[in-house]
Order: structure tokens, then C-alpha cells, then sequence
């Protein structure tokens, strides 16, 4: 099990080891940056350079972090993750296990569209066999939800941690009287592009650029 650092620190090595693999391993600054950016997290974090260090000890300890000492004119000591090995998971089933962690319970469309940079499912039956397989394992590592009140779709949430907080239901939006329901198909194409700008906000976030409010 891990606590809510842990997790928020772990999925990030994982997520930039894919996205920014030239700056992989990590400084403590960078991986700092990647833990607390506001975009593609949820919830956002405040955390400190020693919070995120006595984190990394403790994960080193764990056997799932591992420290990458300097040498030939390195200055900084980096981090890297080895979660896949220690829990013996598949590119598929690490890349849904980093978003868990870093966004919380999702639904399948969510998982497909905000791992398609480190694993690109070709089907969203794809997505929920990795995740079946995740079910499966002993303990467990993930779980299939209920469908929650006022929502479309069911979600799926990790149980690796030992302070879940309970997920609470966010309903979806509540057609307007009068006013028609968007097609399921129209739907699907907006939260694909929703996700797909909240990728592009993640490379922009990597490359220390902010992108420019809209008009």
C-alpha cells in the first residue's frame, strides 16, 4: 500500500519517464515540478523538496525507487521508478495503474484517451481486460465501481492505497429543458478532445512552457 506522496510521486516518474524521456531519471526539482503541476492531477498538490526526498527513501527502502548517483560531470542525484518490476506489471497495466494514481477513479474512455502516450489501447475492451487482469491479481489491485448516482458511465479505481478516500460522485451535466441531449457519439468526441488538450497542456507543462489563456 501506499499513502497519497507516495502515489502522487511514484505515478509521476512513471508518467514522465514516457513523456519527457530525455530529462529521465529525474532531478528532485524536476520530479518536485511534475508532482505538484496543476494539470493532469487530481487533486492538485502543494509539496516540498523535503516531503518529496523523505518520500524517495522511503520508496527506496520499499524496493520500488531507485537512486541514480552522479557521475561523468553529473551534478544531481536522479530517481527512477521500478514499480513494473516489483509488482510484475505489463507496459498496459503500469501505464493504467500511473493515471490511477495521479486522476483518481475514471472511466474507461478516460483510461483509454490519458494513457495513449505511454500505451495506446486499441479498444476500449482492451482497456477493461488490462484492468480485469489488475482485478484479479491476489490482493487485488484495482476495482470496478458501481455506477454512482446522476452518472453515465462507471468507473474504475485503484487499491493501492492505505488512505483511499472515499469517491464521491460527480454527476454528470443535466440537460438544459427543452434542450437536446448530445448524441453518445458527439459526446465521446469531446472528452476525447478534452483529454487530448490536457495532453498537449502536460507536453507544454514538460517543456516549462504555459500555454496562453483564451481570449
Amino acid at each position: 500500500m501506499f499513502d497519497h506522496v507516495e502515489r502522487r510521486v511514484l505515478g509521476t516518474l512513471i508518467e514522465k519517464e514516457v513523456t519527457v524521456p530525455d530529462t529521465y531519471p529525474m532531478t528532485l526539482k524536476g520530479l518536485l515540478a511534475g508532482c505538484n503541476q496543476k494539470n493532469n492531477r487530481e487533486p492538485v498538490t502543494d509539496l516540498d523538496t523535503f516531503t518529496v526526498q523523505r518520500t524517495l527513501d522511503a520508496l527506496k527502502a520499499r524496493g520500488v525507487v531507485r537512486f541514480v548517483h552522479p557521475s561523468h560531470g553529473a551534478r544531481s542525484t536522479k530517481f527512477r521508478h521500478v514499480l513494473d518490476e516489483a509488482l510484475s506489471l505489463e507496459p498496459a497495466e503500469l501505464a493504467l495503474v500511473s493515471v490511477l494514481f495521479l486522476r483518481g477513479p475514471q472511466t474507461l474512455s478516460e483510461l483509454r484517451t490519458r494513457t495513449e502516450r505511454a500505451h495506446p489501447f486499441d479498444s476500449l475492451d482492451d482497456v477493461e481486460s488490462s484492468l480485469e487482469e489488475l482485478a484479479r491479481r491476489e490482493p487485488p489491485m484495482v476495482v470496478h465501481l458501481d455506477r454512482q448516482p446522476g452518472q453515465k458511465e462507471t468507473r474504475w479505481m485503484h487499491l493501492l492505497g492505505d488512505e483511499e478516500a472515499p469517491f464521491v460522485a460527480e454527476p454528470d451535466p443535466v440537460p438544459v429543458v427543452g434542450e437536446a441531449a448530445p448524441a453518445p457519439d458527439l459526446a465521446e468526441r469531446v472528452a476525447t478532445l478534452e483529454a487530448r488538450l490536457e495532453a498537449l497542456e502536460s507536453v507544454l507543462a514538460d517543456l516549462g512552457v504555459s500555454p496562453s489563456p483564451p481570449c
